[in-house]
């Protein structure tokens, strides 16, 4: 087998588990900076809600206070805001979704319905997590959901939602008296949840992970062509020659000529060695025909 087979050989070789190795590190960190990219986006999504409710809580429902007392109005409900504003945003992102799933709600639409309902059980259940992240597939492909406990820890909630006696007139009078009330301090109705598409981070990642492969590959064989060439005017002409010199000489011709390399390198040692050694046998030569 020829050398420049052979270190073509080992230098795929080497390639290969470079590019194997580069690509499985290199696309579980672009998976995951994908996800952590698309938590990022959840969590900001659900810090403008928090801000709403806040805005709501702290300047809408003093000012609607007045009102209150002769038609309910919705939207001096913190929640109420919060779902209406995200709900812009859904609307031109159909794939991102915002929802306070309660378990007991006094508006229907807050209902936790399906895997909600699971993600608020889990809170409920004696857990101390501040925020729960998880999957679920949609129609959309795979989508990546924050959700964070809704809490009782405002006495102020239970005016409404504590017992249909307490709750105002106008508010049963447009939500009726069956739902939205036996709510308890401290006690856990419900989760915010946000969802936000993970499929599309995750193509851009495989796109990339892609791009970055095959920028790999080719840098790795532009490399493997110059160390071809490299190898061959270094190292394998010089050998063809000094082997065609040294059959010449073993053949017994005494006009071959000194190898000539001018290297200080192995190959020069190889041809000073090879000099010495023709010189030998053509003295040796010439001294037989004597």
């Amino acid at each position: 087998m020829k050398l420049l087979v052979k270190f073509n050989l080992i230098y795929v070789l080497v390639m290969a588990v470079g590019v194997g190795a580069c690509g499985v590190i290199s696309r579980e960190l672009l998976r995951n900076n994908a996800r952590d990219e698309v938590i990022d986006n959840a969590r900001q999504l659900m810090d403008k809600a928090n801000a709403v409710r806040a805005y709501t809580s702290t300047q809408i429902t003093p000012l609607l206070a007045t009102q209150m007392k002769y038609e309910f109005l919705p939207q001096s409900v913190p929640s109420y805001s919060a779902t209406e504003v995200l709900a812009s945003l859904q609307s031109k992102y159909p794939n991102f979704f915002y929802k306070e799933a309660t378990l007991n709600p006094t508006n229907p639409r807050d209902r936790a319905a399906g895997w909600e309902t699971d993600v608020v059980t889990q809170f409920r259940n004696g857990s101390d997590s501040k925020e729960f992240i998880g999957q679920r597939e949609t129609p959309a492909g795979l989508s990546l959901y924050v959700a964070r406990p809704i809490r009782i820890t405002n006495g102020a909630c239970l005016q409404c939602h504590s017992s249909v006696e307490a709750a105002p007139k106008t508010m049963i009078d447009k939500y009726g008296s069956a739902n939205g009330f036996g709510w308890q301090m401290n006690e856990v109705i419900g989760a915010q949840i946000v969802s936000v598409p993970l499929e599309v981070a995750l193509n851009r990642a495989e796109r990339s992970f892609g791009v970055f492969i095959g920028s790999l590959v080719g840098v790795f064989a532009i490399v493997g062509v110059v160390l071809n060439l490299t190898i061959w005017l270094v190292v394998v002409r010089p050998i063809q020659r000094l082997s065609t010199l040294a059959d010449r000489v073993s053949q017994g011709d005494l006009e071959a000529p000194e190898f000539g390399s001018g290297s200080r390198d192995e190959i020069g040692v190889l041809a000073e060695s090879f000099n010495r050694m023709r010189a030998s046998v053509m003295h040796a030569m010439k001294m037989l025909e004597a």
